[in-house]
């Protein structure tokens, strides 16, 4: 009897057990996914005491930018009329750094910043030095060339002699460090000395000489904390709320956030818009398919064949014209009216006669197309490799000598990837707390529920086999009863029953 009240109680506590795993795991499988949305809305949100503060404050992932410029193999030649030759040369790459400073957060749900960024050559990345020379267009000359086009022929006659007499031409060699970050240009000195405001730099003028040590703008975006709807959308930029670059509102909008971080529990239906100072405009990027990075899941978006489409492709972007071939973007109004234009690079995904303009260019996706990896629970970035071309038009100004017989053309200057990826203890510390702890968290409630059934099945199991055992323990009690045992005298109450003597046998 000991040994049976005390299996009775052990399988009565492997019940108790049983239930309170399935009742917990049952709870998880209500309360878990809950938990982990509010946790991801707690600490993606722009909040001093949210995990990712320190990581949208200053971006712990190692960024790059990577330059190819197009020499030009025949400027004397496309002076006389003939088709521009390019070859491209680089990368050269620069170890970006960004970092927040000025951060204010505003009664209105909103935090203002700057952010500064800085370049450092990588010598060991790139594919030439800073004091490589390349020969390109002359920015300066042929665009203020273009600015002259319907002036008086005298003002053209002075323009020429004073490009003669400062030794200006249509195309000039420079080096990559000249070409980046500036070089002194007597025309620039003219040009601010007659025409005041005319440029909006005074000193040394390279393509980037404006983003070294320097900020974007004063970005204000939407914290999330009071209104999460609107969490990381820009508010304002330099104070406004739409730019007065192009010649539509709704081109002029600054739609969607600062390109660091986006709205978390995105789906394939979701788009990535971000604002851009560099191109003076809003940019959307759509989504393409389902990846993974360091073993995280992600949302990879690109840029949809519309980007830069002209406004007879696109009605939409009717007012970023006046527009050439479609897939170029003219930039003029916000670069101090010179004739640039912005695409992909080689023209990827443009009218192919630009790329047929041009000698030398061989577009394609792999190489020359932009993307974003997006983790979709968090919004934060994975991976990305943003690229961009810069081309200028040129052509022949009648009345201006230096610009001879060119034909009208979109020569490419230079194309730049911006890049970056999470890596080393930030992928590991990432994956951990928002990839494998959800994971074991939620392998963990069906463990727990099919733990409970088993062990909720073993006192019933029990029970069974203890009812079976008393029943087998009856059977053989009954068989025994007065009536039916056998006796040496039941064949005489048979023969007596039947009327015949019969005597015992001995």
């Amino acid at each position: 009897m000991g040994n049976l009240s005390r299996a009775r109680r052990v399988t009565a506590a492997l019940g108790f057990i049983g239930l309170l795993f399935a009742v917990l795991g049952i709870i998880m499988i209500v309360m878990v996914p809950s938990i982990i949305k509010q946790q991801v809305l707690k600490n993606v949100r722009i909040d001093p005491n949210s995990l990712s503060f320190n990581m949208w404050k200053e971006i712990p992932v190692p960024f790059y930018l990577s330059v190819y410029f197009f020499n030009i193999v025949n400027p004397e030649g496309i002076i006389q009329g003939q088709k521009p030759q390019v070859q491209e040369r680089g990368p050269y790459v620069y170890r970006e750094f960004r970092h927040k400073s000025n951060i204010t957060f505003n009664n209105n749900d909103t935090v203002s910043f700057l952010e500064y960024r800085s370049y450092q050559f990588q010598p060991d990345k790139s594919l030439g030095q800073e004091s490589d020379y390349i020969v390109m267009p002359n920015i300066l000359v042929l665009s203020a060339s273009m600015m002259m086009e319907n002036r008086p022929g005298l003002l053209k006659l002075m323009m020429t002699l004073a490009f003669s007499t400062l030794g200006q031409r249509a195309f000039m060699n420079r080096t990559v460090g000249e070409i980046m970050w500036g070089y002194d240009d007597p025309l620039i000195h003219l040009i601010n000395q007659y025409f005041p405001n005319s440029l909006p730099f005074k000193g040394k003028f390279g393509l980037f000489a404006e983003l070294n040590n320097s900020d974007s703008g004063l970005f204000t975006v939407f914290t999330g904390v009071k209104n999460f709807s609107r969490i990381h959308l820009v508010d304002k930029w330099n104070g406004v709320s739409k730019v007065n670059y192009w010649h539509s509102d709704q081109c002029n909008m600054i739609n969607g956030t600062s390109g660091q971080m986006w709205a978390p529990f995105m789906t394939p239906e979701s788009s990535l818009e971000f604002y851009s100072p560099e191109a003076c405009r809003s940019m959307k990027l759509v989504y393409k398919e389902q990846g993974v990075f360091g073993g995280i899941p992600t949302f990879r978006f690109v840029a949809p064949s519309t980007l830069f489409a002209n406004g007879s492709v696109y009605p939409p972007n009717e007012g970023f014209c006046p527009c050439r071939e479609s897939g170029i973007q003219n930039v003029s109004t916000c670069r101090f009216n010179a004739p640039l234009f912005l695409s992909h690079p080689h023209f990827y995904n443009a009218d192919p006669v630009l790329a047929e303009a041009v000698s030398g260019l061989h577009p394609n996706p792999k190489e020359h197309s932009l993307f974003l990896d997006i983790h979709p629970v968090t919004g934060i970035p994975m991976n990305c490799s943003v690229k961009l071309q810069l081309s200028l038009f040129l052509k022949s100004v009648k009345g201006i000598g230096q610009t001879g017989n060119i034909q009208p053309v979109v020569l490419p200057l230079m194309w730049f990837e911006e890049s970056g990826a999470m890596e080393g203890e930030t992928l590991e510390t990432f994956y951990i707390q928002l990839v494998l702890m959800p994971k074991v968290l939620h392998y963990a409630q069906y463990v727990l529920v099919a733990l409970g059934c088993v062990l909720l099945l073993i006192p019933i199991i029990y029970q069974i086999r203890s009812q079976g055992s008393k029943d087998a323990i009856s059977q053989p009690c009954l068989a025994t009863q007065p009536d039916q045992l056998p006796s040496p005298y039941t064949p005489l109450l048979q023969d007596s029953l039947r009327g015949q003597p019969t005597s015992p046998k001995v």
